[in-house]
């Protein structure tokens, strides 16, 4: 009897599959699609995953190699999510293995066994106020632990835990006696903390009931709500009747930061236990994660882009909020789009998906335009809230102080002497964009890239933000000498100076990822803000949305021009986004909001079609014109991207992939370039790219289908990094 063929994938730059011999002498009916296997490759060994075991091979059986070991007993992926990653592989055109692969935690890839499940949290079983009498007086160190568990939301990681209570491993100990709180593995949920639903309102009922009017069909719905209008208690509603029905739930969110206080909502509101999938986690908590989610312990998965490949038994709905998100799309590697993979998935779990945003993708909105969506709308704030107003300021001839007009600076003091809070947005961390020399006109390039290196006063250093290239902040000019080098421009951290010493009455608080760099750090800052502990916030995007700051009422743009005017044709589409998720931040509550957005071009008719009318508007007229010029979502779109040291050799081999696209589309695809990228240089290597359009999916399929695995034998292919990104985001 002939010895099964194992076909494996493997994490390497090739498309196809690698054959292999069953282990000597391993039972081959043990084997199963799924399982890992370590493998010989090259001079070394790898973790391999068994995709099918067939009969025969194209290689010569003498030829053949055994693999080493079998390392699982059972399958880690099952046979639907295989075939859905083995969709996306081919959709994508990027190597099946190395997208099969990174379904899996980072120490699994490794052929590491499964880690033994250890708590990571403690939960709260039992109001402090229950046993007041009997801790208060007698044991005051086990009341605070419940009291703070109970400000934490009722669950806290024992990392936290211990952090805040160096020595408070035996209170704890007493506490588990006492059945005050237990631990366990991610995030679950104390019943007695467990929030009530809010009574919707017309809007969100009639959301509700279209979703739900089918929960074992695919349907795919857009929540188009404005800022404020309660998507996520739809949301919750939701998924509360598709856990009844003892089904799974995936939600995305395209941030980190939005994931700690999601978590905390959805743990007190459902009482379901919920696994958390984020880069931010160590690889140990991504892998707790992934087994809690496979296993079915965890009946919700919450996470970022990455975790819409997670293992999740008997899908039940999966919801994508701010589904405009461009952190949805994966630029590196597998260039994939969370987004449109969470569709996929749901069709093929015949269960619901719901896109939520303020701002829709003008994507998302065509399809609910042409009804391949139901189109959910809700347009009014939830509990009677109003929309802020929008005001805009010419700041043309104006004196500024580090950009700040007198009118914000007047209206800041006026909010701030109220009690209330004001957020100063400014999509650009650091002290200053660029330093300059005003002897000799020296500025501060990056050497690796075609952009400038920021001033990050607070390190000291001038950092690049495209390849991370750093350098001492100099004290002297490095081209003439001269110690008149000043910085030009505004950062978050010239705002945060600027605003201290102008109200140094008032706490101030600063988000961006420098500021909150270090784990944790993010959930206790917005915790400071919600609490009241900040009358000024002064930030970047990791503020525009998703964030609920009952207080705040005013919001200051301080420069919206840099979208305005770009090569690429989505940048209007999201400034626009930005402008009204950042202003939906004010006046959530009962107090009234207002917005200011600063420009030099007061009279752009982006920004009149938002401040005089509303982002739909602003789409509907954006589709048109994306209609009338035949760009996305009205055509499709494939980037080949190349880089090499010079750019004559990335120019060249793109060249001969478009005398090749030409040959093979025969007109029904337009091959546009070679042209070199917005951004020629960066980390050292020159850019070049081709872009591929067509107006019917299909053909530009058929053509990478033909096209992409021809280009590793192009001539120049072994002299550039390539790349191919279908459906991409961004030009750059």
């Amino acid at each position: 009897m002939n010895s099964p063929i194992l076909r494996l994938a493997l994490p390497a730059p090739v498309f196809g599959l690698f054959d292999y011999l069953p282990p000597a002498g391993l039972d081959p009916a043990l084997l199963q699609p799924g399982q890992r296997l370590m493998v010989p490759f090259g001079p070394s060994e790898r973790c391999g995953l068994l995709v099918e075991i067939g009969t025969d091979s194209e290689i010569p059986g003498s030829r053949l190699k055994a693999a080493r070991v079998l390392l699982d007993e059972q399958p880690l992926l099952d046979k639907t999510q295989m075939d859905f990653l083995r969709w996306a592989a081919a959709y994508y055109h990027h190597p099946q293995g190395e997208v099969l692969m990174s379904a899996l935690p980072v120490r699994l890839r490794k052929g590491k066994a499964l880690l033994k499940p250890r708590p990571d949290h403690v939960f709260l079983l039992q109001e402090p106020d229950e046993v007041a009498d009997a801790l208060k007086k007698r044991a005051p160190r086990q009341y605070e632990i419940l009291c703070w568990l109970r400000d934490k939301g009722g669950s806290a990681r024992l990392e936290d835990f211990r952090r805040q209570f160096p020595s408070g491993r035996s209170i704890l100990n007493a506490l588990r006696l006492r059945g005050c709180v237990d631990l366990g593995i991610g995030e679950a949920v104390p019943g007695v903390l467990q929030t009530p639903a809010h009574e919707l309102e017309p809007e969100q009922q009639a959301a509700l009931d279209a979703v739900t009017a089918n929960l074992d069909e695919y349907g795919a719905f857009l929540l188009d709500g404005v800022t404020g209008s309660g998507k996520t208690e739809v949301y919750f509603h939701i998924a509360e009747q598709v856990l009844a029905r003892g089904r799974s739930v995936l939600l995305l969110v395209p941030e980190i930061s939005l994931t700690p206080q999601l978590v905390r909502r959805v743990a007190r509101r459902l009482a379901v236990r919920v696994a958390v999938m984020h880069s931010g986690l160590s690889d140990g908590e991504r892998e707790q994660a992934w087994q809690l989610a496979r296993s079915g312990e965890a009946r919700m998965v919450l996470g970022t882009r990455s975790a819409v490949f997670a293992s999740l038994p008997d899908l039940g709905l999966v919801l994508v909020d701010e589904e405009h998100d461009a952190s949805y799309k994966q630029q590196e590697g597998f260039r994939y789009s969370a987004r449109d993979m969470a569709l996929v998935r749901a069709s093929r779990a015949a269960c619901p998906v719901v896109l939520g945003s303020a701002t829709p993708s003008l994507e998302s909105l065509r399809n609910a335009m042409d009804g391949r969506y139901g189109w959910l709308r809700l347009t009014r704030r939830a509990g009677g809230a109003r929309a802020p107003r929008m005001q805009v300021l010419d700041v043309r001839n104006q004196r500024l102080a580090a950009g700040l007009s007198p009118v914000v600076l007047q209206a800041l003091e006026q909010t701030l002497a109220r009690g209330e809070q004001a957020l100063v947005f400014l999509n650009r961390r650091g002290y200053a964009p660029v330093l300059s020399c005003y002897g000799c006109g020296w500025l501060s390039d990056c050497p690796r890239c075609d952009a400038r290196q920021t001033l990050h006063l607070g390190q000291g250093k001038l950092i690049c933000h495209h390849c991370g290239n750093e350098r001492i902040q100099p004290k002297t000019c490095p081209s003439c000498g001269s110690s008149e080098i000043h910085p030009l421009g505004q950062g978050t951290e010239q705002l945060e100076e600027t605003l201290k010493q102008r109200f140094p009455e008032y706490p101030l608080v600063r988000i961006d990822r420098d500021a909150a760099s270090r784990k944790g750090t993010l959930e206790r800052l917005l915790a400071r803000v919600k609490e009241g502990g900040a009358g000024l916030l002064v930030g970047t995007q990791m503020l525009a949305k998703g964030h609920h700051f009952p207080n705040l009422t005013l919001v200051v743009m301080v420069d919206v021009d840099s979208g305005l005017f770009s090569a690429d044709f989505r940048s209007a589409e999201r400034m626009a986004q930005l402008i009204v998720q950042v202003a939906g931040r004010a006046g959530r509550a009962e107090l009234p909001g207002r917005v200011l957005l600063q420009t030099r071009f007061p009279d752009h008719p982006l920004l009149r079609s938002l401040v005089e009318e509303d982002y739909n508007a602003f789409a509907r007229r954006a589709l048109k014109e994306r209609e009338m010029a035949g760009l996305p979502p009205c055509s499709s779109q494939a980037l080949i991207r190349a880089s090499a040291r010079s750019l004559e050799i990335a120019e060249g081999f793109l060249e001969q992939a478009a005398e090749l696209a030409g040959r093979s589309a025969d007109g029904r695809v337009a091959v546009w370039g070679p042209v070199p990228a917005p951004m020629r240089k960066r980390a050292g290597r020159h850019r070049a790219q081709l872009l591929l359009q067509t107006g019917q999916r299909p053909e530009l399929q058929r053509l990478l289908d033909l096209l992409v695995p021809a280009l590793s034998s192009l001539p120049d292919a072994g002299r550039v990094r390539w790349s191919v990104d279908v459906d991409p985001v961004d030009l750059y």
